[in-house]
């Protein structure tokens, strides 16, 4: 199955591009208080190690607004200012050399703030994200309205009025914290207009769950090729986030960050502490340099015979565990045989032999 991608507009967001073909970026937020620049910068230098592309910011007062010029000095990442409730802060952030401004139609919706806002917009050449939350969705005067037409109803108001002061650099974002009635919303919104998406499940709760809801919620849409960046909200360090985000784009081949590990879920029939060797096994791929490989490697770690062979068969590099050893597989031959205690090492020397 091959993914077909929503051609959305193409909008530069510091200097990252989303829409159209570009890759999808991911994109995380950070939980300090942004006026606390020690803390902020170096959460924003841990979301980078962890592959963000792109940082919100939230911006409760002029302090925060006055550390976004601080904070850009000291990190590479795209800057997005979250804006709620006082419309001044937006200007103010754009003063301060952010790098995209995010909007809540919820709370800031009155004609000539907007105006204010899109004119500072303009003259700095960034663009606007229109981000319509189920939990401050703007009354819309209509009980009948189900949450995800609430949603699409909100933002499409917005971009009217943005589209009439003749600004088009626009991201779109409809966040529910529902996996439903969030789908529902991006399909819709999908077919009404051409500016790219941010997708995100707001408020998912726990990390597991969490990480559960936006899985379905996001892995739905992208499958249907919605989705320009993605943000993973958890309650949880942001670093985390990123970590599921990489998980489902690279589920779908959307994206390749690494090494991709199968392993089996073990059961009475697996000889060997499996879930000891592939947490080994992930810790020092994570360090490993792939660029041996033309593309990163498909990596198979099976515990039985019944499975074991035809995963590792079908791997770049694999080993099917047996009763007493394992059976190491490259290109789908098998090579040689080794024991439990030395099967990391064996594998990871073969990958680096020359590329496959």
């Amino acid at each position: 199955m091959v993914i077909s991608r929503r051609k959305a507009k193409v909008i530069k967001i510091g200097n990252v591009y989303i829409g159209g073909n570009n890759p999808i970026a991911i994109q995380s937020m950070t939980k300090t208080k942004t006026s606390d620049i020690e803390k902020t910068v170096k959460q924003i230098k841990e979301l980078e190690s962890a592959d963000c592309q792109i940082v919100r910011l939230a911006v409760r007062d002029s302090e925060d607004t006055k550390a976004i010029k601080k904070i850009k000095d000291k990190v590479d990442l795209p800057l997005v200012a979250d804006i709620h409730f006082n419309w001044r802060l937006a200007l103010d952030a754009i003063d301060n050399g952010v790098d995209k401004i995010r909007l809540n139609p919820g709370n800031i919706y009155k004609g000539e703030e907007l105006k204010e806002i899109i004119s500072a917009l303009k003259l700095a050449k960034i663009p606007l994200r229109i981000g319509v939350n189920s939990g401050s969705v703007k009354n819309l005067n209509s009980k009948k309205l189900s949450m995800p037409d609430k949603l699409v109803a909100s933002a499409l108001n917005y971009i009217k009025i943005v589209e009439k002061l003749k600004f088009y650099d626009i991201v779109v974002s409809l966040k529910a914290s529902n996996v439903l009635d969030t789908v529902e919303a991006y399909c819709k919104m999908a077919k009404l207009c051409e500016y790219p998406f941010h997708l995100g499940v707001t408020a998912t709760g726990s990390p597991y769950k969490g990480a559960i809801k936006s899985s379905i919620a996001l892995g739905a849409l992208l499958l249907e090729g919605i989705g320009d960046t993605i943000r993973i909200s958890l309650t949880d360090r942001p670093w985390q986030e990123v970590k599921v985000a990489k998980y489902i784009l690279e589920s779908l081949g959307l994206r390749h960050f690494g090494p991709e590990i199968i392993s089996c879920p073990t059961c009475g029939r697996c000889e060997v502490d499996l879930v000891k060797i592939v947490k080994e096994l992930e810790k020092r791929l994570s360090i490993m340099d792939c660029q041996l490989w033309r593309r990163p490697p498909k990596v198979a770690v099976m515990g039985c015979v019944v499975n074991g062979p035809g995963e590792a068969k079908e791997a770049d590099i694999g080993i099917a565990f047996g009763k007493k050893e394992g059976l190491l597989f490259k290109n789908g031959k098998a090579i040689k045989k080794m024991s439990f205690s030395n099967c990391i090492d064996c594998l990871l020397k073969e990958m680096e032999r020359p590329r496959v």
